[in-house]
């Protein structure tokens, strides 16, 4: 991204060019894309597609599947937006977000809100009339939740902001299998609970590596308050409860062998991460040597992986 040098500035002002400064198309449009956070979205969509083809046992309709998509990148975009327009203070003090576009000056706080509303209503339009009310209803929530319960309201007032605020990013699921069979289901909601359970332990790996980061500006992230050992003891409390919560799918009939198999081995792996990251704790371990974002790694791998085994699986039972 085409964006100006932030070191010459004050700690904590943003730049904004001035009126008839240059700011190239092309950097424009990277940076508006910027806003909408891809490499998050990435994720969320992961967790939307092989649900679909669970819920539909087999291959779902593909312009379903496109349009969801699509949907679900406009409306995930919108919330990211309307983070990034609310924590553009800190942003601009935090080492791993000082290239924002905000930050930058490449996109002026007016023009963010009024992209991030503007995803918001079309992405919401979008499920509406393409894919059914419920998926919009569900889309709209989980963009409201992101930006009014975590961001304005949990993020900078408790060190559970992540728990809570992960509701948010388990919202794909139950989208996803709303827009093949316009109704709820079990399945849904124990998958969602795997993404509940799955987000704490793999987003305080990443914050006890820029806590730093998250102490300058006040947010009280849990690796700020807590010690190493605190912290690791959490994800291995909630990596155990969220690998026993991922195989409730089979004893209630909804996935085979194949599920499975995937969800004890990838799991395992996990937990056997999650268990040495605590030992690294305990043992007074810091810096390099902890090794935690081991576990952030994997915890994307592992989320990927299981939600292949959930779209393969019903085409081999």
């Amino acid at each position: 991204m085409c964006v100006t040098a932030v070191e010459s500035r004050p700690a904590g002002v943003a730049l904004t060019p001035s009126p008839g400064g240059h700011r190239p198309f092309g950097a424009r449009v990277k940076a508006f894309v910027a806003l909408t956070k891809p490499r998050i979205i990435e994720l969320l969509l992961i967790t939307t597609v092989p649900v679909m083809f669970l819920a539909a046992q087999g291959v779902p309709d593909l312009w379903l599947v496109l349009t969801t998509t699509i949907g679900g990148y406009l409306s995930a975009g919108g919330a990211n937006a309307l983070n990034m327009y609310i924590d553009r203070d800190i942003d601009a003090l935090m080492d791993r977000t000082s290239q924002r576009p905000l930050v930058t000056g490449m996109v002026s706080p007016r023009e963010c809100l009024a992209f991030g509303i503007t995803l918001a209503v079309v992405s919401t339009a979008w499920f509406g009339l393409l894919v059914n009310w419920l998926s919009a209803a569900l889309s709209l929530g989980a963009l409201l939740f992101y930006v009014v319960v975590y961001t304005m309201l949990l993020k900078r007032r408790t060190s559970q902001n992540i728990v809570w605020g992960g509701i948010a990013g388990c919202m794909p699921v139950l989208i996803g299998w709303s827009a093949v069979t316009n109704s709820m289901s079990w399945a849904a909601v124990i998958l969602f609970a795997v993404i509940f359970f799955w987000t704490p332990p793999h987003y305080w790996p990443l914050s006890m590596k820029v806590k730093d980061d998250y102490a300058r500006v006040g947010v009280p992230m849990l690796p700020v308050i807590a010690s190493n050992r605190v912290v690791a003891r959490q994800i291995v409390l909630y990596s155990w409860v969220m690998v026993a919560v991922s195989l409730l799918l089979t004893p209630l009939g909804y996935t085979g062998w194949f599920y499975t198999a995937v969800a004890l081995l990838t799991g395992g792996f996990w937990l056997w991460e999650a268990h040495a990251l605590l030992n690294r704790a305990k043992a007074g371990v810091t810096g390099g040597k902890l090794k935690e974002m081991r576990l952030f790694h994997w915890s994307i791998t592992y989320v990927s992986l299981l939600f292949v085994a959930v779209a393969v699986d019903p085409f081999l039972r």
